[in-house]
Order: structure tokens, then sequence, then C-alpha cells
């Protein structure tokens, strides 16, 4: 039976940069520890490397020549991990609320899904407001925006009328987002 031998490095692929003997550029750039940088051949830059008992990592490959960082490779991964998870922390997500109305909604009732869109609007989500016409209601279509128009002006203060009110079907809907203040 013939044994396998494994490698110690995963595969390459898109998200990790070539290190040492993968690196196939005829002539480099490279940035030694001390922040010095030369251009060399492949084979030099790799000297330099072992030299300072550290991997060569291609840093930016499309450069002419290419850029290779003389640095210890499970420290530059960790780092570039470690600045990907709090780029992603800081991005904020925004998510669309959906309120839903009859043409005959209550005072009461609009005021209390108008604060509920305020809130919606101030955490930076935006407001799906839509009107649902069942059988009759179809008549009152009128109704219906004119509702819709009084909440986008109830919180223009909040936020803005993305798309003015439209009908689809037997719903007319209208979309709010955040201001900018």
């Amino acid at each position: 039976m013939a044994r396998r031998s494994y490698s110690r490095r995963p595969p390459q692929n898109e998200d990790r940069p070539r290190i040492n003997e993968e690196i196939n550029a005829a002539k480099v750039r490279v940035i030694k520890p001390d922040e010095e940088h030369e251009i060399a051949t492949s084979e030099r830059a790799l000297e330099i490397a072992a030299s300072f008992n550290l991997d060569l990592v291609e840093v930016a490959p499309k450069a002419k020549p290419p850029v290779c960082k003389v640095i210890d490779f499970g420290k530059y991964m960790y780092e570039k991990k470690k600045k990907e998870k709090e780029a992603k922390k800081k991005q904020h997500t925004m998510s669309v609320k959906e309120l839903r109305f009859r043409p005959n909604t209550d005072d009461h009732d609009l005021e209390f899904k108008t604060r509920h869109a305020r809130e919606f609007l101030e955490g930076g989500d935006k407001v799906k407001a839509t009107v649902q016409f069942r059988g009759r209601d179809m008549l009152y279509t009128e109704k219906g925006e004119l509702l819709l128009l009084q909440l986008a002006k109830d919180l223009s203060d909040v936020g803005k009328m993305e798309s003015k009110p439209n009908m689809e079907g037997r719903r007319m809907i209208m979309m709010l987002t955040p201001s900018k203040s």
C-alpha cells in the first residue's frame, strides 16, 4: 500500500497570498523587516527571507514587480483576519421593517404605528408602509394614499420618502428611508 505525503501548508486559494516557493515571478520587490526594500530575483528573495528565519509573503501580486514582504506568515494571517473582523463589526446593515394599514385605520392605531416607524427610522432601518385593500376597500384607494402621505409628513423630521405611494395589485406601498442627520 502506497503512503500518502501530506503537505504542511493548505492548498493555494484566493484569500491566501502566495508564500515562499509558491511565488513564481522572475523579479520581486523585497521589503525586509527593517523596512529596507530592494528588487531581487525570487531565489535571492528566498535567501533573504531564510537569513531572517521568516517567510517571504507576496503582499501585492499585481504590482510591477510584485511586492513581497519578509514576515512571519502565521502572524500576518492573524493580523489580516483581525482587521477584517474589526471592519465587519463597524458595518451597519440596513433592514426593511414593514407596517401594514387598512384604508379605514383608526387615528389611535395610526399614531401607534407612526411611533413604531419613528423608532425604526431613528435606528437606521428603512420602513415599508403598506395599505392593504380587500373587497370593497378598492373604492377607497385615495383614502389609502392620503393615509400614507400623512405618515410621510409626520415622519419628515426623521426620514424621507424614497418612493411615492403606488399600487401593486391590491396593495399600496410607500418606502421611507432615514435622514442623514
